[in-house]
């Protein structure tokens, strides 16, 4: 009977391969048919699958919701060009580094190549393989943290469910809509799908896997983000590696040695992506030599081997229908225009934003005038002008009161500005909105639907009132049950204690950023320093100019943010001490891999804790690493520790260090 089965699994996984991989069938629709339900018929029998057999990839769950990942290896983002002399300056960029490398080493780099391959409009995928199977798939997130849309990945056809390969791998792909499918789905959709690359977003986004599965998803495998053995010379390697595994390869790939033919590959790619059968934004350029790629290693944000080359935004005739004003964070209350809706680089758009009046007036922006819009590198849409006749057209009111909360508005520059902090919901709902975000102080499940619903319903006004809900509070408001009033108070709590740079920028601090956030609190250290600063001290932080100096200083000289931050502090609000002096301790100068899982301390709390005390985390064991640290469930990284004779530590000996 398993043998059987066996054997109609593999025979039935080859049809797919080629039916859906190599787009090369090799047995007609009527004879799989038969066989597929043959399988179905002997599942249902005995209760018995294997794991790859093709009957797991039929949607059927309803899931409850979306699980955390961490990826193995960081999925960065790339440097985006628009112009082939910024191409041409990366390329240059990186062959000083190259030459610089070989003057100093023995072991010289070889002359830089380049493959040039498309950059597909659709959701990063990165899956991961153990034992040759597929164990998780996962969104890229902000590329350390994804989310786990395995069950919804199962149901494209043309990822493989087991591969040769039985170590631990990760590789990382686009999943995306044909243009074909999308097609033949709005032929018969109640609601029509507006563009193919939101299309795929949404199916792998999508708890009822039953509806991903209607999409008819394929992804392209681009990359290896992680493998236990990784030994390839290049880039090329690893798609043949990738190829022969199964994984759908571009067959786009061309390789050349000088900057001049990748250009004329962009070309190539501009012409030809309007022939294509999926969407594609622009081109990707990587540098081939994997110990090349080592040498030039990564900026905080992108890896200096690869970028990525933008097409030109697309520019589409369209109407004005009307200029609604909205109020942002700090007041400003921005005209956007209403559009007759019209596609752009594959996107439907409806509206465009206006920076201010004088935008409107510059442009001439009238109801009922035809303009121009661009949508560029997936940012809002912008107006670029108007065109054609305009006295039938009818001339943008500007108005005198917010339209929120109706309080006179005044002129603060090029803006008008809504000076009703206090009352006007809006900027309520924005402020407490933007003090809950990740990059701040990160509370979960407080989203912008979340704080209007809290603004409406609980009569909160400023962020300090967060921490005076109860959950009998929550409980008053829509969709919240026992547990999701639970899990926000837990939230709530956790985040009295954050680092410094997170409140910094919490606060919403006119023109504090992320980065300068993070740069005053390595500079200052602790919030008293910070709030404390003269303008000299602040002016004196990388980044920090006049502006940005007055905007804090006025902020902390504001009674209405005086009180907000006594009430704060009050209920129980603190930072972590920003601290940059690395700690001499157990870890000191030791290379450190952490596997399995942990039941005292999470993953990345315990790298932080090792980098804090001078020791450096890295992902994969090798004949460098000092020692392995070992949870629950450890899988291959155990193995080869031990076939290296690396030291092994367990939890109980981790936590005995750590507690002293």
């Amino acid at each position: 009977m398993l043998e059987k089965m066996r054997e109609l699994v593999d025979k039935l996984n080859l049809y797919n391969y080629h039916y859906y991989t190599l787009d090369d069938p090799i047995v007609v629709d009527a004879v799989y048919d038969k066989l597929y339900q043959e399988l179905v018929d002997m599942e249902n029998k005995y209760k018995f699958n294997f794991l790859d057999s093709p009957t797991t990839r039929v949607g059927g769950e309803l899931l409850k919701g979306f699980e955390k990942y961490t990826h193995e290896r960081p999925l960065w983002s790339l440097q985006k060009s628009q112009s082939t002399n910024e191409l041409i300056e990366w390329a240059n960029r990186a062959e000083k580094l190259r030459v610089e490398y070989n003057n100093s080493h023995e072991d010289k780099l070889p002359p830089i190549q380049y493959v040039t391959e498309f950059k597909f409009d659709g959701l990063t995928c990165n899956l991961t393989y153990e034992s040759g199977y597929l164990k998780v798939a996962a969104t890229r997130g902000n590329g350390v943290v994804g989310e786990n849309i395995t069950a919804q990945a199962r149901t494209i056809k043309n990822i493989p469910t087991m591969i040769d390969y039985t170590g631990h791998i990760e590789i990382q792909c686009e999943a995306y809509m044909p243009l074909s499918e999308l097609e033949r789905y709005n032929k018969t959709a109640e609601i029509p799908l507006k563009n193919a690359r939101n299309a795929a977003a949404g199916a792998l986004r999508n708890l009822d896997t039953r509806e991903t599965e209607k999409r008819n998803l394929r992804v392209f495998a681009y990359n290896i983000g992680y493998m236990d053995d990784f030994n390839f010379k290049n880039h090329m390697e690893t798609l043949e590696f990738l190829k022969k595994e199964g994984f759908p390869v571009n067959e786009f790939h061309p390789l050349v040695d000088s900057i001049e033919d990748v250009i004329k590959n962009i070309e190539y790619v501009k012409e030809k992506r309007h022939e294509l059968n999926y969407l594609t934004d622009g081109a990707v350029i990587k540098i081939n030599d994997i110990r090349t790629r080592t040498v030039l290693g990564y900026t905080n944000k992108f890896p200096r081997w690869a970028i990525a080359f933008k097409f030109e935004a697309e520019e589409v005739e369209t109407k004005v229908l009307d200029v609604v004003w909205q109020v942002g964070r700090t007041g400003k209350v921005t005209p956007v225009a209403k559009l007759e809706p019209v596609e752009i680089a594959g996107a439907m758009v409806s509206s465009a934003t206006l920076n201010n009046i004088d935008d409107i007036k510059r442009k001439e922006v009238r109801i009922g005038a035809q303009v121009i819009v661009r949508r560029s590198n997936e940012v809002i849409p912008e107006i670029m002008g108007t065109i054609g006749d305009l006295s039938d057209t009818k001339e943008v009111e500007i108005p005198k009161i917010c339209p929120s909360c109706g309080t006179e508005l005044v002129m603060d520059g090029a803006y008008l500005v809504c000076p009703n902090k206090t009352y006007c919901n809006p900027q309520i709902v924005s402020r407490i909105t933007h003090f809950a975000s990740r990059n701040a102080m990160d509370i979960e499940g407080l989203n912008e639907k979340t704080v209007d619903s809290m603004v409406q319903n609980l009569g909160i006004n400023d962020v300090s009132d967060l921490y005076t809900l109860t959950k009998e509070d929550l409980l008053k408001l829509p969709l919240f049950g026992d547990k999701k009033a639970d899990n926000l108070m837990n939230a709530l709590e956790k985040s009295k204690l954050r680092e410094l740079h997170r409140f910094i920028f919490g606060l919403g601090i006119n023109e504090v950023g992320v980065r300068t956030a993070t740069d005053l609190a390595k500079r200052f250290k602790t919030f008293d320093n910070f709030r404390n600063a003269t303008f000299e001290e602040l002016t004196s932080v990388d980044g920090v100019g006049d502006v940005i100096a007055n905007n804090i200083i006025s902020y902390f000289n504001h009674e209405g943010e005086k009180e907000l931050i006594k009430r704060l502090l009050e209920f129980g609000v603190n930072t972590i001490e920003h601290d940059e002096e690395v700690k001499e301790g157990f870890f000191t100068g030791k290379t450190v891999v952490i596997t399995g899982t942990f039941s005292s301390m999470k993953r990345d709390e315990i790298k932080a804790y090792i980098e804090k005390e001078g020791g450096k985390a890295t992902s994969s064991v090798s004949k460098n690493t000092d020692l392995v640290l070992v949870g629950e469930n450890p899988g291959s990284k155990l193995d080869k520790a031990n076939e290296l004779e690396i030291e092994i530590m367990n939890e109980n000996e981790l936590m005995e260090v750590i507690n002293g």
